[in-house]
Formats: C-alpha cells, structure tokens, sequence
C-alpha cells in the first residue's frame, strides 16, 4: 500500500498533471470570456443589424396542437429548428472570436520575436574582418 501512494505521489507532481491543471483553469476563464463576448456584444450587433439575436421561437408542427388545463400549448411533432439555427449562429460567432483571439495572439508573439533589441547589430569593417580571419583560423584547426 506504501508503494501504491509513493506511485500516486510521483504521478501527481509531474509536470504534465500540474500542465493540465493549470490548462483546464486557464481554458475554464477563456470560455467565460468567449460566452461574455458572445453574449454581451455580438449577439445585440446581430440583433441590430438583422432585428432578432435569437430564434429560439421558431418551430415547426407536424402534428395537432391542443391546450392543456394548465393553459399550456402543447404540439405533437414540434420540430424546433429556431433552436437549432440560434445555436448554429452562437456556435459561429465563438469560432469566430476564438480566431480573432488567437490571430491576435500571434501577431503579438510574432512582434515580439522580431523586436529590435533582438536583432543583430551592424558590424563595422573591423569588426567584418575580424569575424572571418576568425572563421578563418577556426576552420584551419578543425582540418
């Protein structure tokens, strides 16, 4: 039993748990800012520009509809395809903002990479000569 918890000691403190961890927290706060963005901001847009963010409410019945005692409507054979075509549209507009996210992302990585203070700086003809009379001498050696 000692060993088995020993085991269990060694599995927990690797890197990829610990990696995984933190992914799925980090992955946990993205969703949320995905859900809030789609939620808060492009859905009333496309509620502007088209006049209805959700088409939920659009059914189609197949069968006969009657009301129950409790006022309810109720419809054999509703094909609820307004719910389908809400979360088709949500389900764009996240892809689309994970994109746009990602895009972002690494257009910074990519300024980052290539920022000045990395890049070599110019040598002077001294400096050039050097360098291959250094080559030079590196390459008689090695022969």
């Amino acid at each position: 039993m000692r060993k088995f918890w020993i085991d269990f000691k060694k599995f927990i403190l690797r890197g990829n748990v610990l990696d995984l961890a933190v992914a799925i927290i980090v992955g946990a706060a993205f969703n949320s800012v995905v859900q809030s963005l789609v939620k808060n901001i492009m859905t009333p847009l496309i509620g502007a520009l088209f006049g209805k963010p959700n088409f939920s409410d659009l059914q189609l019945t197949l069968g006969k509809c009657t009301t129950t005692s409790t006022g309810a409507k109720a419809c054999a054979g509703t094909v609820m395809y307004g719910s389908f075509i809400t979360d088709l549209v949500n389900f764009l507009i996240i892809g689309f903002s994970v994109f746009i996210i990602v895009k972002t992302f690494e257009s910074l990585q990519n300024l980052r990479k290539t920022s000045p203070a990395d890049e070599q700086p110019d040598l002077t003809v001294d400096q050039e000569l050097l360098t291959e009379i250094r080559d030079l001498l590196a390459a008689r050696t090695e022969s």
